[in-house]
C-alpha cells in the first residue's frame, strides 16, 4: 500500500480542549471519523472530527467513572462502541452516539490497559496489580483471569487474532496463541521494562517501546527484532502504526513526538510538544495523528486538551 511520501511541512496539528484534567489516552473509531479521550477528570469524551478539518467539532461527554480513565477502545466491528478502563475497578461499554454506558464489569484493581481482540467478541484488560481479565464481550462477564508476579504493561492481540502480546517489566515480550493462551515466545525485547506495544496494521511487524528509550520493530512471522529506532532519550511511553504502516509515531517525556519512516528507520518528522506525552494514535484511514500529554498552562493547572496533526495548513 505505498504510497507518495507525505509532506509533513505542510501540516499543522488542532487543539482541542473539553476535559478539566490531563487526557491519558486518545483512540480513533474504525471509520476514523470519532476520536474518544479519556482523562484522569473521571470522564471519557467523544469527538466527531471531519478527516479535512471542515465543520465545527461536536462532542459528548461519557460520565459514570468514579476515578481516571486510563485507557479505550473502540469496537472493531461498531463505529459507534467504545470500552473503557478506569481506576475505579471498572470497565464500561459506551454508546458514542448517546453516551449512555450500556455495560459495565467490576473487576478487581486499578484498571490502566484495555484492548479489543480484532472480532470484537474478546475484552481483554491490565490492572496495577498485574492481573490480567479477559472479558467477553457479548455477556460482559470475565472468562479468563490471571494473576502475574512480575509487571505486566500494555497488550496487543495481532490483527488475525490467534496471538496474544503481553509486554513486561522484565524487558520482555510474551507472545500467547489464542485462545489456548499458551506461551509460544518469551522475546528478550530490551534491557529494561517494556511499556507499550503496536502492531503494524498491514500485519508484517509490531513494534514495542521500551523505559530504555528505545522502540524496536519485529517481523511478527520470524518473531525476530529487524530494526531497533533511537531518537527518543526517555521511557518510550507510546507508540502507533499509521495505516499503510509506513510510519510509526512514538513518544516519551522528550519535548517532540517522532515520527519514524518504518523502512528507512528515519525521522520523517517531529512534532514539537511542550510536555511529557501520554499517548499518541493514528486515524484508521487517514494520515491523522492523535496526541495527547500532561500540558499545562501558565498557572501549572492541567489544561485538559488533545492535538491531532495531520491537517493541510490553510
Amino acid at each position: 500500500m505505498e504510497e507518495k511520501p507525505i509532506n509533513f511541512k505542510n501540516l499543522v496539528s488542532r487543539e482541542y480542549q473539553g476535559h478539566k484534567k490531563k487526557v491519558h489516552s486518545v483512540a480513533w473509531n474504525i471509520t476514523g471519523t470519532k476520536l474518544a479521550s479519556g482523562s484522569i477528570d473521571h470522564t471519557a469524551r467523544v469527538w466527531n472530527i471531519d478527516p479535512h478539518g471542515h465543520g465545527k467539532v461536536k462532542d459528548i461527554e461519557l460520565k459514570g467513572h468514579t476515578d481516571s480513565v486510563d485507557q479505550l477502545c473502540w469496537d472493531p466491528k461498531h463505529a459507534d462502541l467504545v470500552a473503557t478502563a478506569a481506576g475505579d475497578k471498572t470497565v464500561r461499554l459506551w454508546d458514542a452516539r448517546t453516551g449512555r454506558c450500556s455495560q459495565q464489569a467490576e473487576l478487581s484493581g486499578e484498571n490502566i490497559n484495555i484492548t479489543y481482540n480484532p472480532d470484537g467478541t474478546h475484552l481483554a484488560v491490565g490492572n496495577k496489580e498485574d492481573e490480567l481479565t479477559i472479558l467477553d464481550v457479548r455477556k460482559f462477564k470475565p472468562i479468563h483471569r490471571r494473576k502475574f508476579n512480575y509487571e505486566i504493561n500494555e497488550i496487543a492481540w495481532n490483527i488475525t487474532g490467534d496471538l496474544f502480546f503481553i509486554t513486561t517489566g522484565n524487558g520482555t515480550v510474551e507472545v500467547q496463541s489464542y485462545p489456548s493462551l499458551n506461551v509460544l515466545h518469551t522475546l528478550m525485547a530490551h534491557t529494561a521494562g517494556c511499556y507499550c506495544i503496536a502492531m503494524d496494521p498491514t500485519g508484517r511487524f509490531f513494534a514495542v517501546g521500551s523505559a530504555d528509550s528505545l522502540v524496536s520493530l519485529w517481523d511478527i512471522k520470524e518473531m525476530l527484532c529487524v530494526r531497533t529506532f533511537t531518537k527518543l532519550e526517555w521511557p518510550v511511553r507510546t507508540v502507533s502504526f499509521n495505516y499503510t504502516g509506513e510510519y510509526l509515531a512514538s513518544a516519551s517525556e522528550d519535548t517532540f513526538v517522532e515520527i519514524t519512516n518504518v523502512q528507512t528507520g528515519r525521522t520523517a518528522h517531529q512534532i514539537a510538544c511542550k510536555s511529557p506525552m501520554n499517548s499518541v494514535e493514528w486515524n484508521p484511514k487517514y494520515n491523522l495523528l492523535a496526541y495527547a500529554g500532561d500540558d499545562k498552562n501558565k498557572y501549572q493547572n492541567d489544561e485538559g486538551v488533545f492535538r491531532i496533526f495531520g491537517f493541510e495548513s490553510s
